[in-house]
């Protein structure tokens, strides 16, 4: 698979913003959603290749979005990579349990991010 088009899921602005800018020079194409219900629809309509999901978020959270994109026909293969300030070894292991990929730990390194996004490649 190749990842062209990423989603992008979290409540703060200047995080979607932050990632974008570390994504689009490097040609990828870019949605966002403000939280996990958004993520969902947005997802069944654009279908992407990748989620980078936040955690914390009113309403449905990351851990919950991800268990729906797992047990959902249409989205369960795209990946999850969780970029989050829960940084704690449960948190990546929970994240990890339901459904992600991989977990990033903010504030995202963009070396980092790009080599996650690869090694899915």
């Amino acid at each position: 698979m190749t990842i062209k088009k990423i989603l992008i899921v979290d409540d703060s602005p200047t995080e979607r913003h932050m990632l974008s800018a570390m994504l689009i020079p490097h040609g990828y194409q870019i949605i966002m959603a403000e939280d996990g219900a958004q993520a969902i629809a947005k997802a069944k309509t654009d279908l992407p290749d990748l989620v980078l999901m936040d955690i914390v978020m009113p309403g449905i959270n990351g851990f919950q979005a991800t268990r729906l994109f797992v047990n959902d026909e249409l989205l369960e293969e795209i990946p999850i990579i969780i970029c989050s300030t829960k940084g704690q070894e449960i948190d990546k292991i929970w994240g990890m349990r339901q459904g992600a990929r991989d977990y990033i730990a903010k504030p995202v390194i963009e070396a980092e991010l790009l080599q996650k996004i690869s090694q899915l490649n």
